[in-house]
């Protein structure tokens, strides 16, 4: 099985270890392989962010499926582009925050969302609402850490994310905790023994362990999205700067 992230910036250095945290936790007989941008924004913490690395983002996902790619993930908690990567290839697409609010939503009564920002509030309450899960949704609590700072200072990044972990479960009434941004994969059993030493023992889910399980599930399964929710768009001309495998003329 060959499963394809697609690390949606511009940011070449983070394929790496992108690679490394996605291949720590799926099968062995299961190959990742992870492809920046070639086009849009060096990391996605507004709406301009998304709209500018969505035509790359749908790009690279047919790519995907041209090369033979198993299944898909969208490397970013803002799910960009992902109906419309949908509507373009058979293969499965998962984006880590349907997945990660989802899979919540079974786990637990409610879950909150550890944001980057003040500005990440309404967008995940949005998120919630676009996915059915508004009930569920106890609160995205900000950590005021900048996505291209997160391993400046791990201690301090930690701490932030604890402290918002508690007032989350403490004041919110959250009973499971999903960090808002797939740039701290691996940092979930962090969260979640810190917590634990201060009162807190909740759950925190690692999105793109759960994006990348999903993916190797629906694989086994031989199930995709369904054609009635995500059909194929119409073939018309489409002006765009550079030629695209997704705007057939």
């Amino acid at each position: 099985m060959h499963i394809r992230v697609i690390l949606p910036v511009i940011t070449a250095s983070w394929v790496e270890s992108t690679k490394e945290g996605y291949a720590a936790v799926v099968r062995p007989s299961t190959e990742i392989s992870v492809v920046p941008l070639d086009w849009g924004t060096a990391s996605i913490e507004c709406h301009r962010d998304e709209a500018l690395v969505v035509p790359d983002i749908i790009t690279k996902v047919v790519e995907a499926e041209a090369d033979g790619v198993h299944g898909v993930i969208i490397d970013c908690m803002a799910d960009p582009g992902l109906d419309a990567a949908r509507e373009l290839v058979d293969i499965p697409v998962v984006g880590p925050a349907q997945a990660s609010m989802h899979l919540a939503a079974t786990l637990a009564h409610r879950f909150s969302v550890l944001v980057i920002s003040e500005g990440d509030i309404m967008a995940v309450e949005h998120q919630a609402s676009r996915y059915g899960l508004s009930r569920r949704l106890a609160s995205a609590r900000p950590i005021h850490v900048p996505v291209l700072d997160l391993e400046e200072d791990p201690e301090a990044t930690l701490e932030a994310l604890v402290a918002a972990g508690e007032k989350a479960v403490r004041e919110d009434g959250a009973h499971i905790l999903i960090p808002g941004c797939t740039g701290l994969a691996g940092w979930a059993p962090r969260i979640q023994a810190a917590l634990a030493d201060r009162g807190s023992e909740v759950p925190v889910l690692d999105p793109p362990s759960v994006a990348v399980k999903q993916a190797e599930t629906l694989v086994d399964l031989g199930l995709s999205h369904s054609r009635l929710t995500y059909p194929t768009p119409p073939r018309k001309p489409i002006r765009w700067p550079w030629k695209t495998p997704f705007a057939p003329q």
